[in-house]
């Protein structure tokens, strides 16, 4: 499957982009990439809304992981690694166990944790256009 890419308008529009971007993944793992204020968190809310989630949807920022559960059941670990200074913080809250459970891995600042990437990912690139508007971009990449 070819690059998904969406030029976003509006806060708006991000669940039918959330939903499109659901139906093309083909990983679990999925990497978000962009500056601060970019939207990564609210794209992930977006995401977390279409599988059906109720829990309120936060940036872990110190707790490093935050746990959801979908409507059908399935888990969603969201990781913001932002704050982790080294990358055996990730090893010490279990990274290796949530790269081994199949469940959806959403994932902020995935370069902080570059040597510790799967092969097989997704990764959603967010370009920050204007006040509003956001281009974003689903890749897929298998080492």
């Amino acid at each position: 499957m070819s690059d998904l890419q969406f030029d976003v308008a509006s806060v708006e529009a991000l669940p039918e982009v959330a939903a499109a971007i659901l139906s093309g993944l083909q990983s679990s793992v999925v990497l978000f990439k962009g500056d601060l204020g970019a939207g990564k968190t609210t794209l992930i809310k977006s995401l977390c809304a279409q599988l059906g989630v109720k829990d309120e949807v936060n940036s872990p920022t110190f707790s490093l992981v935050n746990e959801y559960r979908g409507a059908q059941g399935e888990q969603v670990f969201h990781f913001d690694w932002y704050r982790l200074e080294d990358e055996s913080e990730a090893w010490d809250i279990g990274w290796e166990d949530y790269l081994e459970r199949g469940d959806y891995l959403f994932i902020e600042w995935p370069e902080k944790i570059r040597n510790l990437i799967p092969d097989h990912f997704a990764l959603i690139t967010i370009e920050i256009l204007s006040a509003e508007r956001r281009g974003i971009r689903l890749s897929h990449h298998h080492e």
